[in-house]
Order: C-alpha cells, then structure tokens, then sequence
C-alpha cells in the first residue's frame, strides 16, 4: 500500500537550514529561520525561563498526565496579557493549552466548520502554514489583499473581505507582527475592522503568535481586543513560542470567546475532543515554565524586560534598513515602519538564488527575511548585495 503514496515537496525553509549550514563562507547571513537572534547571532533562553526551569526541577513533583486541556494554570495566567483586565470578558473566554500556535490554529480552523462555518476568508500572502492546515482539513479558502506595493496594508480588500464574508464564513486576521510582511493594522485600522465584523456577523478567528515583538504587550493586543469588544465570538490562536523564545517547547494556547457563558462548556467540549484525537495532550515542560514566569511578579519583569531588549534591537535594524532607502531597485524605507521579525522584499526567485550564490545571504524564495538575522555588523553588506543584485 505504501506504493500508492507519491513523494512531497520538502519544506523550503528546511532545506534552506541545510544550505547555510554546508556553506563554509564565513560571512554567510542566514535570514530564512523564524527566530530571534541576538546582535551576535545567538538564540539564547531567556533568563527568566532558565529561572523557571529550575523552579520547575527543584519543585515538580509528577510528571502525570495532564488531560487534553493542558496546564490551565498557565492558560489562565496568560489571560490578563492577552485580554487586559477584564479577561474573561465576564465569564465568556476560556482556553486550552495545546502545542504551539500552530496547534491552536489547528484546532480553531477545525473546530469552525463544526460549529457551522463553510468559508475562511485569508489574507494573501500569509504563513504558508495557514494554508497547509486549511487544505488538510478540506476548509474551503477565499483569498484577499493583504498588503499593498507600497508596504502598507489593503485596508480596503480587508474590511471587503469581512463585510461581503456573511454569518457562515470566518475570517482569519493575523493579530500583530504579520508573517510574512511585517505590516499590520493601525488603530484607526483595528477600529475600522471591528466596526467591519459587528456589521457583517462574519465569525473573527485572530492569531496572535508574536505578541510583545512590535510595539508592546499592549499596543499589540490593541487589535484583539477591540474585534471582541464588537463581536459576540471569537476564536483565538496564541503562541508563546516567539515571545518566550520557547521554540521546541511548542507553547501555544486556544481560546474561545462565547455568546454566553453556558456556552463555553460545549465549545470545550468539542475541542476537547479534536485535541485529544490530534495530540491527546500538549507537551508540558515549556508551557509549565511560562505559568511560573507569569505568577512571579519578578520573574515577570524579568521576561518583559528581555522581551523589550529584543523588540528594540529588531526596531533599530528596521530604522538602519529605513535609512538606506533605496538598494538597487528595492526601496528599503517601508521597512522601518513594519514589525516584528519578518518582511518581504520586492525580489525575484532568480535574484534570491544569486543573493544566496554570490553572497552567501540565504532568504526564502518568497523574498521573506527575518529582520532578526541582520546585525549591525552585516547589514551593510546586505544592503549592498540587494543593491547590486537588483539594481
């Protein structure tokens, strides 16, 4: 039987790993992985998660299963960040943990046609992965604008997208720090796209994967938080993954917003059921050491203080990328104003493989880089290669 299977493209990313890792340049930039990198090119573990690890060593006393809700106390302590000071929306959010932002994203999308969504409305570009999943439960994909030439958002193709969705489709909004473009809504934007979803009763489902790496825990929020305080629903796909630097941990959660409280129950109860077919239960270690982060005040200030060193060197990477203006035929100033880790440049597949070829600089075929792969000491190099390349 195994005959029938036919082969499937690798992972691009993947194969791009190998690619810089076999190069013996010594200059190479790697712009292709999804993780933060120090000015030194590090990936380190946030202290406050090597603090909490050791808590966790010293203290744990089980390893026992958890149950397919995962570790709720860490759900729960999240809440606040997510939602602000009202986080259950008077009693009407809930959540579970599961593993990583991409399985709460799972989870939302194939929860959605169980509860009576036939259409999923999706911003063009978006993580690949959306797609995938998407595809993989046979979920049928209406596509729109997402980004203009100029490195703005659509702001038109998206409140068109929600207002001709109807009451059986949902549309799925990246919630801060979009992968891959970089470019996110402005408040005026948000309030623009909550007024768009109370109108048509289109069914938001937002993700949140990079909380805390554009503005601030706040500012980032701002656009959740203002959809739900306009709809009577919403699913939530959250990832702490980036914002904890917890990558192979897989830390995510899922959230639900309901009607009314009573309805939670049934929600979870479906969900449930989706996550134990899945994954049965999400690994516990990382997800543990966030709960520990978040219910110690000082711990706490730690994380926030090393999630805002990251944030800043990202922001003066963008700012340097700004300054330069124009390389060659790509102009580099809408750069400064996007946010978090990643961009996208006007650039070709060919132009992408001489970058790689000629100067060691590895990129995804898209033209997305991870700002965060870019130093004060190579960006200058960077900037000259797509100068020379493109121009």
């Amino acid at each position: 039987m195994l005959e029938r299977l036919t082969p499937q493209a690798p992972d691009a990313l993947l194969a791009l790993i190998k690619l810089h890792a076999a190069d013996p340049r010594t200059d190479k930039i790697d712009l292709g992985v999804g993780v933060y990198r120090t000015g030194q090119g590090d990936t380190p573990v946030f202290a406050a998660v090597k603090k909490a690890e050791q808590i966790l060593v010293d203290q744990q006393d089980s390893k026992s299963y958890l149950g397919p809700e995962g570790d709720m106390g860490f759900v729960n302590a999240l809440m606040p960040h997510i939602f602000g000071s009202d986080a259950t929306m008077g009693g009407r959010i809930t959540g579970m943990q599961t593993p990583g932002g991409t399985g709460a994203v799972r989870l939302a999308v194939a929860l959605a046609p169980k509860a009576g969504v036939k259409q999923l409305h999706l911003g063009k570009p978006s993580w690949p992965n959306h797609a995938q999943i998407l595809n993989d439960i046979s979920l049928d994909v209406v596509w729109f604008n997402h980004a203009r030439e100029d490195g703005t958002a659509d702001l038109d193709a998206v409140l068109e997208a929600i207002r001709s969705a109807g009451s059986d489709a949902a549309v799925l909004l990246h919630g801060a720090c979009h992968n891959p473009t970089g470019i996110d809504y402005t408040p005026e934007q948000w309030n623009a796209i909550a007024d768009a979803f109370a109108e048509s009763g289109a069914f938001p489902i937002i993700d949140l994967a990079y909380q805390g790496l554009g503005h601030g825990m706040e500012e980032d929020a701002y656009g959740l938080r203002r959809i739900l305080a306009a709809v009577p629903e919403a699913f939530i796909a959250y990832s702490c993954d980036k914002n904890f630097g917890v990558y192979r941990d897989r830390v995510g959660a899922f959230y639900a917003m309901t009607r009314e409280p009573e309805d939670l129950d049934t929600v979870f109860s479906n969900a449930n059921a989706l996550a134990r077919a899945a994954w049965s239960m999400p690994p516990d270690h990382g997800g543990a050491a966030a709960r520990i982060i978040l219910r110690d005040p000082a711990l706490t200030e730690l994380w926030l203080d090393e999630l805002t060193q990251m944030r800043q060197r990202m922001r003066q990477v963008r700012e340097r990328l700004g300054q330069a203006g124009m390389a060659g035929s790509v102009d580099l100033a809408p750069l400064a104003h996007q946010n978090g880790l990643f961009s996208m440049l006007p650039v070709t597949p060919e132009q992408v493989k001489q970058l790689r070829e000629e100067y060691a600089i590895y990129m995804a075929g898209s033209g997305r880089i991870n700002i965060a792969g870019l130093t004060m000491g190579n960006i200058d190099k960077f900037i000259g290669a797509v100068a020379a390349v493109t121009g």
